[in-house]
């Protein structure tokens, strides 16, 4: 961790560079000129961490020469990214380079909410204390290159499965896509790590053959072109806790994803960075279907909250949120940093895109993940004749305060508002009735305003005798689908209101902690699609039956 921002030098075509010394490295930073939407809509989760491995250690001229010139500049620029070269500190160079030399890279790198000239600033949200600056760059998108000596050191250290500081604490770093120059060793990979993909570049026949008998992915080349082997090799895939991930090819599915922001007055009831000034930018990304805006037809709209500490583009990608909104034909809007935002601010954004977008204004939704579920439940709480069903998954804040623990005033106590909330049972974090009075507290208030006809009369006093475990009580139906992508179960309860209609589903995922997934994102949607919100405010939808058959079919 560096204590201060490093010096930044300001370059003539609008380029910038830094360089830092740690203890097993020396570090220089190349940031190209990019698009300043880049600065509100977070790449970082998206963006690739080129990481250049120096054959010897070069000047900074010499070093973004080598970038502008080999196409990483163009790469990075259109991630609002960097180049970062990395040389050993030690006598001797790569010969004498430590084995954990990339394991200690990635403990002073990291993606952040705040970022800015290649740094990533670290905040702790709850007191507001600002925690130093690292590399921005994320673990699970590491490309490698190495030339000669700097090949070799990647050859014989960095083709295995290697631990350390991970995107979510510590466990596995494993490179995702090595660069191979000039080798003079014949690699010899890990046998569990055949799943680390290689690009060798001017190697010979026994290096090649090694790495294709010991490797899954390797592409084998006379010479390198940097934008063609990134965009058709390395960009196909990332990492997430050890596990290599295809990259999902937005073109081929036919889907636009589309960085915007607009620019919102400062509601009187924000907390976050923007609240002393009259209006602030909120970014966000758009996630369609390319033919839906062909079509002409007006298209419902789902918001997005991510959790605290992430970002638009990882959430969708995290939940599969965007592999839904393909699937199922809806606009998808990932809100940028929404802990700067209020319920409030989110609607002048929802009239923006009400002007910008074709949406159904009887089909607008809310779902989130952590405290962007609490965002959610802000939806529930502050504007519910907007919202035609909230999704919140794995939050529950106590009832009556928003997404910033402020006391909101009213609240929603008579217009129903469809409800689908999961969490995780083995969570570690209080998201479940049988965690904490908070949870029982917030199942409660949306019995109440949702007209459930069951009480709930649960208390954690005596959560030892419930006859649901998780919950105090079963729902009107439970139903238990089946994941078996993660070999889990997600159990919904059923709840039924007065009038007949299911406007309440309550649901739990076992072989689960403190995280959102496609399998809960897609049930959701097939909960929140049933209802429309009327103009009048009232709601469609919601029968029993249809609500029950979604599920036990």
């Amino acid at each position: 961790m560096m204590e201060q921002m490093p010096a930044v030098l300001a370059l003539q075509d609008g380029s910038k560079y830094w360089e830092h010394t740690f203890e097993a490295f020396s570090a220089k930073v190349y940031i190209p000129s990019s698009d300043p939407i880049t600065e509100i809509v977070n790449f970082g989760f998206r963006t690739p961490y080129l990481l250049v491995f120096e054959e010897t250690k070069q000047s900074m001229e010499d070093a973004k020469q080598f970038a502008d010139q080999s196409g990483l500049t163009e790469i990075a620029a259109s991630f609002g990214g960097s180049v970062v070269f990395i040389y050993p500190t030690c006598e001797g160079g790569w010969d004498n380079a430590p084995a954990n030399l990339f394991a200690a890279l990635i403990s002073e790198s990291r993606i952040s909410q705040y970022y800015k000239d290649g740094t990533a600033i670290m905040r702790d949200r709850f007191t507001g204390n600002w925690n130093g600056y690292y590399i921005r760059g994320a673990v699970l998108r590491t490309c490698l290159y190495g030339f000669g000596k700097s090949a070799d050191y990647i050859a014989t250290h960095c083709l295995q499965r290697i631990e350390g500081d991970g995107l979510y604490g510590k466990g596995d770093i494993t490179p995702v896509t090595c660069i191979l120059e000039r080798l003079s060793v014949v690699p010899n990979p890990a046998k569990d790590a055949r799943d680390i993909p290689v690009i060798s570049i001017g190697n010979t026949e026994a290096a090649n053959k090694a790495l294709q008998a010991g490797l899954d992915h390797v592409l084998v080349k006379a010479s390198a072109d940097y934008k063609e082997d990134f965009y058709g090799f390395c960009d196909r895939f990332h990492r997430m806790m050890g596990n290599l991930l295809p990259e999902a090819n937005l073109k081929e599915m036919g889907m636009v994803r589309e960085p915007a922001y607009c620019m919102v007055p400062t509601s009187k009831d924000n907390r976050g960075d923007d609240k002393d000034t009259a209006e602030h930018a909120i970014g966000y990304v758009a996630y369609y279907n390319k033919k839906i805006m062909e079509e002409g037809k007006n298209v419902p709209l789902l918001f997005c909250f991510h959790g605290g500490g992430d970002s638009a583009m990882c959430m969708t990608s995290v939940s599969g949120w965007f592999r839904v909104a393909a699937k199922y034909n809806f606009i998808l809007i990932s809100v940028e940093h929404h802990m700067n935002s209020t319920a409030t601010e989110i609607q002048t954004v929802l009239s923006k895109l009400i002007e910008k977008y074709p949406v159904d204004t009887e089909q607008i939704y809310s779902s989130g993940f952590s405290m962007g579920g609490c965002k959610s439940w802000d939806m529930f709480q502050e504007y519910p004749k907007v919202f035609a069903g909230v999704a919140p998954m794995s939050a529950t804040f106590e009832v009556g305060l928003n997404v910033f623990g402020q006391e909101t005033g009213p609240i929603n106590r008579d217009t129903v508002v469809p409800t689908f909330y999961v969490g995780g049972e083995i969570t570690p974090l209080p998201e479940l009735p049988f965690q904490a009075q908070k949870c029982i507290d917030r199942v409660a208030y949306v019995f109440d305003v949702n007209g459930v006809v069951t009480d709930y009369p649960v208390t954690l006093e005596e959560k030892d005798s419930w006859e649901n475990p998780i919950y105090g009580i079963f729902g009107d139906t439970v139903c238990k689908i089946a994941d078996p992508v993660r070999k889990s179960t997600l159990t919904l309860n059923l709840f039924k209101s007065k009038n007949g209609c299911c406007y309440t589903v309550f649901g739990s995922v076992d072989n689960q902690g403190h995280e959102v997934r496609h399998h809960s994102c897609e049930n959701a949607w097939k909960f929140l699609s049933q209802f429309r919100r009327l103009p009048d405010g009232s709601i469609t939808g919601g029968n029993f039956d249809d609500i029950r058959n979604l599920y036990e079919a």
